[in-house]
């Protein structure tokens, strides 16, 4: 999984408007929205789905209903904080996540150890 992870990512950065962060996350802007950005405690919605590599679907926030997820913008794994926190309400982002930015060593569910993951993610609101 780490493996596949990394090559992933080498081959991902090269491509046409993925960008890299410090941190080692990328994403590519698929919607540029206009809204406010939220900060790390506010209350975000947010429709999503995860991929592994390989394509696998893992989870999405339509499997939870038919309205976006709602959280603290802190309380999920640190790519999303981090993509959260620099994404303006309204936009649609595709997410590639490190496993270190991601759960790590941990199994979680299907999600296996060191597995890098990809999200779409569209920042629907801030809740006040």
């Amino acid at each position: 999984n780490r493996d596949a992870g990394r090559k992933f990512l080498a081959e991902n950065k090269t491509k046409e408007g993925v960008i890299t962060t410090p941190s080692g996350l990328q994403y590519k802007v698929l919607v540029k929205g206009e809204g406010q950005v939220p900060q790390t405690t506010d209350k975000v919605q947010v429709n999503y789905e995860g991929r592994l590599v390989d394509g696998t679907v893992f989870d999405a926030s339509a499997k939870h209903g038919d309205k976006p997820a709602t959280f603290r913008a802190d309380q999920v794994i640190k790519g999303w904080t981090e993509a959260l926190t620099m994404m303006p309400v309204g936009s649609k982002w595709q997410l590639y996540i490190p496993y270190e930015l991601a759960y790590g060593e941990r199994n979680t569910g299907n999600i296996k150890p060191y597995s890098m993951l990809i999200f779409d993610v569209e920042l629907v609101g801030i809740e006040k």
